[in-house]
């Protein structure tokens, strides 16, 4: 018995130090984008508060080359269903932020390279 409550609490401690996956779906993307369509449809002025707190959400979301490529083909994916955005503020939506992505906004943007 002595066993295998050693064996229960080696398990826990592994299961705390092991980080879980934090994979980036297209759903919290979007979520996090949709108060940037007026600022993106427009391209004047200054994005909305709340988009650029989702901007910045994504941003920290992205720790890896594959959350990067991910987060890169939800926008890419969004944008295809939005024809109205301007590619220029897409572009500027970032810095207007004053967050430094590592993902290039754009729709031309090939994911697959980016790091």
């Amino acid at each position: 018995m002595k066993g295998v409550v050693i064996v229960m609490v080696v398990l826990a401690m592994i299961q705390l130090m092991v980080e879980p996956s934090r994979a980036i779906s297209c759903g919290q993307v979007d979520g996090y984008l949709a108060p940037c369509v007026p600022y993106l449809i427009g391209g004047s002025g200054s994005p909305a508060p709340t988009c650029c707190g989702g901007v910045k959400n994504i941003k920290g979301m992205a720790s890896t080359t594959a959350d990067n490529r991910a987060a890169c083909n939800c926008v890419k994916q969004a944008a295809d269903h939005c024809s109205n955005l301007k590619d220029d503020a897409a572009q500027s939506l970032a810095a207007k932020c004053s967050v430094q992505m590592d993902i290039p906004v754009s729709w031309t943007t090939n994911c697959d390279i980016i790091n």
